[in-house]
Formats: structure tokens, C-alpha cells, sequence
């Protein structure tokens, strides 16, 4: 990993929010959880939540992608 990408990655670490959406990610393994879920366990407005999940993404710590209506989140282990 080069320098930038794990200042920008740790950075997105650095938040109480971000972080427990991470650690759950990471208890799901790839299947991963949707949004609203996150949201719901963590007890954070799922507005929020989106905000805090696409810091995670641009930091290149997490995944997304469509199921239906539901967007899935997944950590990513690259």
C-alpha cells in the first residue's frame, strides 16, 4: 500500500462511527451487510450512516454493490 492510500485509509479509521461499521464489516466476511442494517445496529440515522460508509469506500477499505433495493456493504481484504 502506498503512503497516501494509508493516510487516506487510516484517516477514515479515525472516527468512532466509521470504525464500528468497520470492525462489523469485517465480522461479516464477504456476504456482507446491508446500509440499513449497519445503521441499525450501530443506532446512527441512516443518513448518517450513508456519509460514514462512503468515506470507507473512498478510503478503499470497503465494497458496495446493488442487490435489489438494498446496497450491500463488504470490507475489503485487497
Amino acid at each position: 500500500m502506498l503512503s497516501p492510500d494509508v493516510v487516506r485509509a487510516l484517516s477514515a479509521l479515525a472516527q468512532e462511527h466509521r470504525l464500528a461499521a468497520f470492525r462489523l464489516l469485517v465480522q461479516a466476511g464477504e456476504s456482507g451487510i446491508a446500509a440499513g442494517v449497519i445503521a441499525e445496529k450501530l443506532d446512527i440515522p441512516a443518513s448518517s450512516m450513508s456519509f460514514h460508509l462512503a468515506q470507507l469506500t473512498n478510503a478503499g477499505l470497503v465494497t458496495q454493490r446493488r442487490e435489489s433495493r438494498s446496497i450491500i456493504y463488504s470490507a475489503d481484504y485487497a
